[in-house]
């Protein structure tokens, strides 16, 4: 299958001379980028499992931020 796609000057320059550096064409030092980089993917990953870490349903600071702050002043105050 063909497919085109854009590059800058400076990234073409670049790919060119990387490829002939590998004596391999253009095309060819791109697709083993790509088979790299879909190599090393995590199938199934899915980001939306990191929200809700440490979310124990417990406490939450910011409901008395000013006390909670208060308290740790005043605590460090009584340890000097």
């Amino acid at each position: 299958m063909r497919t085109q796609i854009d590059l800058e000057s400076e990234q073409h320059a670049l790919v060119k001379r990387k490829a002939a550096d590998l004596g391999i064409s253009m095309a060819e030092y791109i697709r083993r980028l790509v088979e790299r980089d879909l190599a090393q993917a995590v199938p199934g990953s899915d980001i939306s499992a990191i929200f809700g870490i440490g979310d124990s349903g417990g406490s939450d600071i910011a409901v008395d931020r000013k006390g909670a702050t208060a308290e740790a002043i005043a605590t460090r105050a009584s340890r000097r």
